[in-house]
């Protein structure tokens, strides 16, 4: 496999509806879009950077000059055995693991367009279709969220996820299990806590959630160790977990019981395959979380998501939840029994529509190979 073209592309789309979490409120969504072409094939991947430094240090714009700079001289006319090669070859770059996935996913997009199969197939995935859960973001109020969630249920999906931090937490769980019953229910506090509040999320203990995501500080491996065996509620780590390594490291010290993928949070395809078979190997499930992307990005999550160890339900909600329209047809769906089809044509199996894209886009840069 050989790039010869990479188009870098600063989109921005409007969301249907605000989404708040412990680091503030957003009304719209700006991303990267790059796109790889090579033997009259073409290949997409979305970078999940936000505008801010807020999830991550990384941001559009660092993502922009990290790829345009470093990463596209890298790949543009090099030899590729497989996509998996594409991560390695980028380690001489230290961190950047969102620019280099937005680039690496597109090669992997790519090769499976070339190769006439799709993604799922190319990554080793064996489901037909995922179960989907939805994320929920902090609302103005008790009744808000509760009516977001009616709404959420009756269009099937199989499990809620609420965003909590100091002040919107006991009382929104304690809302959600009295009007809802026992619904597979987690919470995500997006690191908005410390160590210090261990007695005060253990009171989340009498819930009986499937998990709390990622409840103290981004970096942190140990204190999430120490909370764990504090509180009987499962922990889940997300922002902790940007490379294969510090999972390895989560996993032994017992800092957590489940473990969210995200491909641009860990390098790209390559990585999460090698993060999905480590938690595997030590029975720890997986599921998928989401980073309000596009189709593009959705349709990312829907293949890596159909290996076998992601269990639980993921946050690959459908498109309309958060863009209409979004960038492709046919827009990403759920199921009234609350699961997604993995598309089977070639590479992501899905069409991306130019004028959607065209519309949205803010700026422009086209490399190629000399």
């Amino acid at each position: 496999m050989r790039i010869e073209r990479l188009e870098l592309r600063l989109l921005r789309l409007p969301l249907v509806h605000f989404f708040e979490t412990s680091f503030g409120r957003v009304h719209d969504r700006t991303f990267l879009l790059v796109t790889v072409d090579g033997e009259g094939e073409t290949g997409y991947g979305e970078c999940v950077a936000e505008a801010s430094p807020y999830y991550s240090s990384e941001t559009t714009e660092t993502t922009w000059h990290i790829i345009e700079r470093f990463v596209a001289p890298r790949v543009l006319g090099t030899e590729f055995a497989h996509p998996r090669d594409v991560f390695p070859a980028l380690a001489r770059i230290r961190g950047h693991q969102m620019a280099k996935a937005a680039v690496e996913m597109a090669a992997w997009d790519l090769y499976a367009r070339q190769q006439g199969v799709p993604l799922s197939r190319a990554l080793g995935g064996t489901r037909t279709e995922i179960a989907s859960g939805v994320s929920i973001g902090i609302q103005d109020s008790l009744e808000q969220l509760a009516d977001k969630i009616t709404t959420e249920l009756a269009a099937g999906y199989r499990r809620i996820k609420i965003k909590i931090k100091p002040g919107w937490d006991l009382d929104a769980v304690e809302m959600v299990r009295s009007r809802f019953g026992p619904i597979p229910l987690m919470v995500d506090a997006n690191a908005a806590y410390r160590l210090s509040d261990a007695s005060h999320l253990a009171r989340l203990d009498r819930f009986d959630l499937m998990m709390i995501e990622q409840p103290l500080d981004y970096d942190d491996v140990a204190d999430h160790a120490t909370l764990q065996r504090q509180i009987q509620t499962p922990i889940c780590l997300d922002e902790s977990i940007h490379t294969v390594k510090i999972a390895e490291e989560a996993i032994h010290a017992g800092a957590c019981r489940i473990i969210n993928i995200k491909p641009g949070r860990v390098g790209g395809h390559g990585p999460s395959v090698r993060l999905h078979d480590l938690c595997a190997a030590h029975g720890i499930p997986v599921w998928h979380g989401g980073m309000l992307e596009s189709g593009i990005g959705r349709a990312h999550n829907i293949h890596l998501s159909s290996l076998a160890n992601f269990t639980l339900p993921g946050d690959v909600a459908a498109s309309k939840r958060y863009y209409q329209p979004d960038l492709v047809e046919p827009p990403i769906e759920v199921r009234p029994d609350g699961t997604i089809p993995v598309p089977t044509a070639p590479g992501l199996g899905v069409t991306i529509v130019p004028d959607r894209v065209a519309r949205a886009t803010e700026r422009v840069a086209d490399m190629r190979a000399t």
